[in-house]
């Protein structure tokens, strides 16, 4: 090199990285044709680290902290160099800084249900999702398994892989558990735990940390949704003949100070009273219905559809209730 080359030539003597852009999880300094100054200051600050590469092969790697650039703190990339003495020249190497700050906030969810075996509703295709959050911890891993010489690594371009691994077996994972689904809900911290357990060593190939997994939503297709809102429904009804008898014993009241009620049917007091019989029937115990009550109640209740005043299908309806009880 010419004297007039190497005063021309810049050299340089601060290695920092300021992390304008809060997605990166590695930057490769600008180096251009510059060389780094012997006894250069290296600063990395917190939630970052430092690789020296020379040729393409990893040398030192630096936590936090803030270095002078020495054959004492540089012994991997000194050895490479073949320095058998205190360097006194600038010399060329890649740096690369990474960001081990929390990836907070991450979404993962099921692209397509997965299938799962439910006790209760047999086989089910179900919907998950939620977020999760993981850091670098190895950037010489991650050197080698993603960014490489790259200028620099954007945690957006990793998302898709992540998910993947989140969600691979996830159908197996719902089995073990043997939580049913209805209970599914219950249980979303045991199961984001189980979740993060199973993910971590994918995670740890990549040199990075899984530190959370949250479970935030699990969904059924709509058909099968339908089904459970039923089921649901049914249960909160408790028993059928119960309830029935507490939706007439209720209606009483109603339909006497309604207008369009038994009064304005026309039955009059034989009406009241054949209904009468039939509420006393229907809110009895099983045990003390006798047959006689039944049919006594049935053939009255059959002259109101005579009459017109009871239909067909009203008729049939009670017939079959009334007939219930004494079996």
């Amino acid at each position: 090199m010419s004297l007039t080359s190497f005063i021309k030539k810049q050299f340089i003597d601060v290695l920092e990285w300021t992390e304008a852009d809060d997605s990166l999880l590695a930057w490769r300094y600008p180096m251009l044709d510059n060389e780094i100054q012997n006894g250069a200051s290296l600063t990395v600050r917190e939630s970052q680290m430092a690789v020296f590469v020379n040729e393409g092969v990893i040398a030192d790697v630096f936590g936090p902290g803030r270095y002078r650039l020495t054959t004492a703190t540089l012994p991997l990339l000194t050895n490479l160099k073949h320095w058998d003495k205190l360097f006194a020249s600038p010399f060329k190497s890649d740096v690369h800084f990474f960001s081990t700050r929390l990836q907070l906030d991450r979404k993962w969810g099921t692209s397509t249900p997965v299938v799962i075996r439910d006790k209760e509703f047999g086989a089910v295709r179900l919907r998950a999702y939620g977020i999760y959050g993981y850091h670098l911890v190895d950037p010489a891993i991650f050197y080698r398994r993603i960014s490489g010489s790259r200028d620099s690594y954007a945690g957006e371009e990793l998302e898709g892989q992540l998910r993947n691994s989140l969600i691979a077996g996830l159908g197996n994972l719902f089995a073990e558990s043997g939580i049913p689904f209805i209970d599914l809900a219950a249980n979303q911290d045991q199961l984001g735990l189980a979740m993060r357990d199973r993910a971590a060593p994918m995670f740890a190939e990549l040199g990075l940390h899984l530190d959370s997994v949250i479970v935030q939503n699990f969904s059924l297709p709509d058909e099968l949704q339908k089904v459970l809102d039923q089921k649901i429904g049914m249960n909160m009804v408790g028993d059928l003949q119960r309830y029935t008898q507490f939706q007439a014993a209720s209606s009483i009241p109603d339909a006497a100070r309604n207008e369009g009620g038994l009064a304005a049917m026309g039955a009059g007091v034989g009406l009241g009273q054949v209904l009468g019989q039939s509420m006393a029937t229907a809110l009895a115990p099983a045990a003390t219905v006798g047959a006689d009550d039944v049919v006594a109640t049935l053939e009255k209740l059959h002259a109101l559809v005579g009459k017109g005043i009871l239909s067909q299908a009203e008729f049939d309806a009670k017939k079959a209730e009334l007939l219930k009880k004494l079996v």
